[in-house]
């Protein structure tokens, strides 16, 4: 026998054919907070929207992570009357699993008779009581309430080098939410909305926060009280991003000396104003541009615009197949260290 067929042996080849949740045919026997749960699988068979919530229920409660949740949260009743804690978020959870995006979607779900128990619920509530009861907690403990918890769906993964990505998205509205101002926004201008400043782990569908603001706080001035207490907590177990990466909002000089006095790495980009774009015309007048990948060519120089307190490192790129050109397309980022 030659080595190689020696080792298709040991590693044989994986599974053929499709892989699916479950055996067709047969059945499937699933742990959930009302006991074992039999599921059998129709290949054919039309799926709702929670027609999978089994197996995530089964997930919720080997790891424990639903009764954590709802044993942490900072809703009290003093009315006999009043709902269960548990009723309440598992209605909030199955609203949202459905793709709900407003209470008065809660009623959709009001009449389903199934989903509730494998979650341990007695009953969906209906949207009036969700409301009151987000309504009624204490905004600090709620918010930290929330925070511990989606903390401990990704701070496992920190343990290795990541990156920070930092946007903004404006939501409009067309209701009478709470700080619905009119700010910026590029879609329906004078139209009130929320800026949503939202911080991901770059390459992962992760999201480590996000802080709701009024409308008219989109500059990322606004939303740096936040970002810096939330990084210095990552200091003390070690886990800051390898760099900060965001759009031009925050090439700023503050944003940038926030990210130097916690000695992060940052990379920015520039809104092209008058003194960025005469640097962007030396750069492209210089031979000293190198290869950066995909197409890319990069060059490093250094700026000092008159709002910043001390002189940076600056990135600038081009499109490598269109460096023939008089005028090829480029941009300009502040790099840290």
């Amino acid at each position: 026998m030659t080595e190689e067929k020696a080792l298709w042996k040991v590693h044989p080849a994986g599974e053929a054919g499709e892989v699916g949740f479950g055996v067709a045919g047969g059945t499937q026997s699933l742990d959930t907070f009302a006991g074992k749960v039999q599921i059998r699988w129709v290949a054919d068979g039309a799926v709702s929207t929670l027609g999978l919530l089994p197996y995530f229920t089964e997930f919720l409660k080997t790891s424990g992570l639903f009764e954590a949740f709802v044993a942490d949260c900072p809703l009290e009743y003093t009315s006999l009357n009043a709902p269960h804690k548990r009723d309440v978020l598992g209605t909030i959870l199955l609203s949202v699993l459905a793709g709900h995006n407003r209470y008065a979607h809660i009623s959709a779900i009001r009449n389903d008779g199934v989903n509730p128990e494998p979650l341990g619920m007695t009953k969906v509530v209906s949207e009036d009581s969700a409301r009151r009861a987000l309504k009624g907690m204490d905004e600090k403990h709620a918010g930290e309430w929330l925070k511990k918890h989606l903390k401990a769906s990704y701070e496992p993964l920190l343990d290795e080098p990541w990156a920070l990505d930092i946007d903004s998205t404006v939501k409009l509205l067309y209701g009478h939410q709470e700080n619905a101002k009119v700010g910026y926004n590029p879609t329906k201008p004078g139209r009130p909305s929320h800026a949503f400043h939202s911080y991901f782990i770059a390459n992962l569908r992760l999201v480590v926060d996000v802080e709701v603001q009024a409308g008219n706080q989109t500059a990322s001035s606004f939303a740096q009280p936040e970002l810096w207490e939330m990084l210095d907590s990552l200091k003390e177990s070690g886990r800051v991003p390898s760099f900060l990466r965001g759009d031009c909002a925050w090439g700023t000089d503050r944003a940038m000396q926030g990210a130097e006095d916690r000695n992060i790495a940052y990379l920015f980009k520039l809104k092209q104003t008058a003194n960025v774009k005469k640097l962007i015309a030396r750069l492209f007048g210089k031979d000293s541009w190198v290869d950066a990948g995909q197409s890319w060519e990069g060059l490093t120089t250094e700026l000092q615009l008159s709002g910043w307190k001390k002189t940076r490192r600056v990135c600038g790129e081009r499109c490598g197949t269109l460096r023939r050109r008089r005028n090829p397309p480029g941009k300009a980022r502040p790099c840290g260290r």
